[in-house]
């Protein structure tokens, strides 16, 4: 049986010990398919021989720079804007042992887009907008734990819907931001926070965000073990030898850099850090030595194909890429706020 992240003990997943090379050739075809979508779909639908033709560098100069251009730099980014929340999501969860824990649900994406959104309007250049959301994430979660341990212990039930009411208040923020922004740039900024990867510069901005989530995977998997034990509860893991004050720190300022860089690339996309961990578990269990690279291999995957859609659906105009995941997010939210009630983990 594995061990979800309120610390009790939940069904086993959907296959309970998948080889390794089953899951290996698995997340390869979906990394795969998702890329081949996201470089087919558009407001250019490629055939596929035209799009092999243009990444051999053959074929219409025009298709070639649309190919190269645009579409791999957005794909790049969106797959590590993906990565980095889908990441961000399953340390929450372990952080705060709450199932339900998301960045977007519990207010962390809203710090970071209210001090990324200033340092815009205040013209800043783009390494002091990453550091001021990365600024504003971390004080929103302290924040977040500080208001839920004043209305008493610190429970699930008490997380959550102390999350749902600050990311509340800091929308409000964010919109009486919006209405104070010069009316040249309040397109660009209203579609950005609605979650969109059109006004980034995908080729600096994935040069900037990949490299990160691939380090934060790499520095954090050798802490799986003492991820898997922190699962079970502060006191069992102190007990078993585990530093958790200077693995809670680590989780805290790692999910805080993952989400600050995925909100100043493409604003607030929500449910992705929800969804994704709940179908890794479901998938291969909450053994963190597999779930956090997979998290950030299926959310970036995730993204790059609703990114796909987002462009094709309505081409040749572009739907926010948000929106499609909150389609998506918010019925699975639902049905897990009531297997997480009926289960009694939002009880305690």
């Amino acid at each position: 049986m594995e061990v979800n992240p309120s610390g009790d003990r939940e069904r086993s997943p959907l296959f309970a010990h998948p080889p390794l090379s089953l899951l290996i050739a698995g997340t390869a075809c979906i990394v795969a398919g998702s890329c081949v979508a996201g470089l087919m779909l558009g407001g250019v639908a490629l055939p596929l021989p035209t799009l092999l033709e243009a990444l051999n560098h053959r074929g219409p100069a025009v298709i070639q720079t649309i190919v190269w251009r645009l579409r791999i730099p957005r794909m790049l980014l969106a797959f590590s804007v993906g990565g980095l929340l889908a990441l961000s999501g399953a340390l929450l969860q372990v952080l705060l042992r709450n199932p339900l824990a998301d960045p977007y649900v519990l207010g962390v994406s809203g710090g970071a887009a209210v001090a990324a959104l200033l340092s815009f309007m205040t013209g800043l250049p783009l390494y002091w907008v990453m550091g001021n959301a990365f600024l504003g994430a971390a004080l929103a979660t302290a924040l977040l734990l500080f208001l839920t341990r004043l209305t008493g212990p610190i429970t699930p039930v008490r997380l959550l819907l102390t999350g749902i009411i600050m990311a509340s208040g800091l929308s409000a923020v964010v919109t009486l931001l919006l209405a104070l922004s010069p009316e040249p740039t309040l397109h660009t900024l209203l579609f950005w926070l609605m979650g969109s990867l059109a006004y980034s510069p995908g080729t600096v901005a994935a040069g900037m965000s990949l490299p990160v989530l691939i380090a934060a995977i790499l520095a954090l998997w050798p802490f799986a073990g003492e991820l898997n034990v922190l699962l079970r509860g502060v006191e069992t893991a102190q007990s078993l030898g585990v530093h958790t004050g200077r693995l809670t720190l680590g989780v805290y300022l790692f999910a805080s850099l993952c989400t600050a860089l995925a909100v100043t690339q493409a604003g607030m996309i929500g449910f992705v850090g929800l969804i994704v961990p709940h179908l890794v578990r479901m998938t291969v269990g909450a053994d963190h030595r597999k779930l956090l690279p997979l998290a950030g291999l299926w959310g970036g995957s995730l993204l790059v194909a609703a990114d796909a859609l987002a462009r094709s659906l309505l081409a040749p105009r572009q739907l926010p890429v948000g929106v499609l995941t909150a389609f998506l997010g918010v019925p699975l939210f639902l049905l897990l706020l009531a297997r997480s009630n009926r289960t009694g983990i939002l009880r305690s």
